[in-house]
């Protein structure tokens, strides 16, 4: 763990915008051009659900954050302007959710994003 060169990106902020109880902590830490890729089950990697900037990635998180359950980051390498984390999360009928990101860095913020996630069924 550690945190990029140069940026106020580390570990321990990740963890917190994760694992708070709403999304604004994790908001801050993406650029405003922003850009974020979902592969799931719905969104397979032919068509992914793309979002653009920080609008939309504020109406993701205010979604994300209004459900019962609890996000923790698991793990999380941080590498110059790059870091790969994995975050788990439980609904609260104990549904769980897996998800690992890979994310591009700039002057500290996200500005890419590819997130895999899977769940049960």
């Amino acid at each position: 763990m550690g945190s990029a060169t140069g940026s106020a990106f580390d570990t321990e902020t990740l963890r917190r915008g994760i694992e708070g109880t709403t999304g604004n902590s994790l908001l801050a830490l993406y650029a405003d051009d922003a850009e974020v890729r979902i592969v799931d089950h719905n969104t397979q990697p032919s068509h992914p659900r793309v979002l653009h900037g920080r609008g939309e990635i504020a109406a993701l998180l205010d979604d994300i954050y209004g459900r019962d359950m609890t996000h923790k980051l698991d793990q999380c390498v941080v590498q110059g302007d790059q870091a790969a984390f994995t975050e788990s999360c439980q609904y609260g009928d104990g549904t769980r959710v897996l998800a690992e990101s890979m994310i591009t860095l700039r002057d500290g913020k996200i500005s890419r994003q590819i997130l895999i996630q899977a769940w049960d069924e």
